[in-house]
């Protein structure tokens, strides 16, 4: 059954690429109004996927809001009935109850009697320590709950708000789509390559698009040893260190890693790092910069700016869900211990850090 379901994905893909490769155009050659209608069809398409894991999270995020809602209505009545005990004790040394048993024991009338009245005292002061803390313990717990339910109730607004945006934009794309193909000229042409395109993508695309950036992001975790072997890689002044990654020993590396990178360069610029290759019938160009942040830890943290596949630009949607997906950061605690980064910065052909002793 597997092997029957894999050869019918794998028809599917070869389907597509018989078609996408049988255009008479591709999107490399095509004029701008085409390519422009194109990058929106796969705009619309990522969008809807993205409103599909938006609509995923909501169901989520509202299934815990309920949840935390329930547990809070048990909590409640639960600090009641530690309230009314809580409130008798504090009532009781207000108004002297324990005083009495202290005058009591005083006045015991032997060292027998002492004692037995010292153990009723402190069962009776042990227990009432018992109460307050139990009514401190729900106290706390309460609050801690009613803090995670507001929270979770802004970020369902926040959800929802997220839901509502994308609709607005994926129905505005969707009627300037309609309004090109019907003045293109020939829409029937033109719908068949938005087919084609579309079908394209989901099968082969964003397979290929996905195993590049897994592929990148194994690598990134060898990065801290090649860079521990790379002479001259770490420069030390005190509490300071310099780390600089040379543009052709990184692509070395890449390509040590896996095979798939021989197809593809890395360019480290002023702006920031480009890497574009081909692979097979893809065209891959990914333009991004490194950023230093400090939640949830310290770390090297890559963006992704433009992802253009085939000479269409995907939405920032895609981009955004290939960074939660897989991490291509760097973490300096891997390469030394007891340092943080300060900073980062792309340079022509270079990449350096700047880490420092976070003793």
């Amino acid at each position: 059954m597997r092997r029957q379901h894999i050869g019918i994905k794998l028809a599917a893909a070869l389907l597509c690429l018989s078609l996408w490769t049988s255009l008479p155009v591709k999107a490399a050659a095509i004029d701008e109004q085409t390519r422009k209608i194109l990058e929106d069809s796969l705009s619309i398409v990522e969008i809807d996927q993205e409103i599909e894991r938006i609509g995923l999270q909501q169901a989520e995020t509202q299934r815990r809001q309920q949840d935390l809602q329930k547990q809070l209505g048990i909590q409640r009545q639960q600090i009641q009935l530690q309230q009314e005990r809580a409130g008798a004790v504090v009532r009781s040394y207000y108004m002297g109850e324990r005083d009495q048993l202290l005058s009591i024991l005083l006045g015991a009338k032997n060292l027998g009697q002492a004692l037995t009245l010292i153990d009723y005292y402190e069962i009776i002061i042990s227990n009432d320590k018992d109460i307050l803390n139990a009514y401190q313990e729900r106290y706390a717990s309460i609050s801690k709950l009613e803090r995670k339910t507001s929270a979770t109730a802004s970020e369902l607004q926040d959800i929802k708000n997220r839901l509502l945006a994308q609709r607005t934009r994926v129905t505005a794309l969707q009627e300037r789509v309609n309004k090109q193909v019907n003045g293109s000229g020939d829409s029937e042409t033109m719908r068949r390559l938005i087919e084609e395109m579309t079908s394209y993508w989901e099968n082969i695309g964003l397979y290929e698009v996905r195993r590049h950036f897994k592929a990148l992001a194994g690598a990134m975790e060898g990065l801290p040893q090649f860079i521990k072997g790379q002479k001259g890689a770490i420069v030390t002044n005190g509490k300071t260190y310099t780390v600089t990654i040379q543009e052709e020993e990184f692509n070395r590396f890449l390509q040590s890693r896996d095979e798939l990178f021989k197809q593809f360069g890395f360019t480290f610029e002023k702006e920031g790092i480009t890497v574009q290759g081909k692979s097979g019938t893809m065209d891959l160009l990914i333009k991004g910069h490194y950023t230093l942040e400090n939640t949830p830890k310290n770390a090297i943290v890559f963006h992704v700016d433009r992802l253009v596949f085939n000479g269409l630009e995907l939405p920032d949607t895609t981009r955004s869900n290939l960074e939660k997906q897989f991490d291509l950061g760097f973490y300096p605690q891997m390469l030394l211990p007891y340092v943080k980064a300060t900073g980062v910065e792309t340079l022509p052909q270079q990449l350096k850090v700047q880490l420092e002793l976070s003793l």
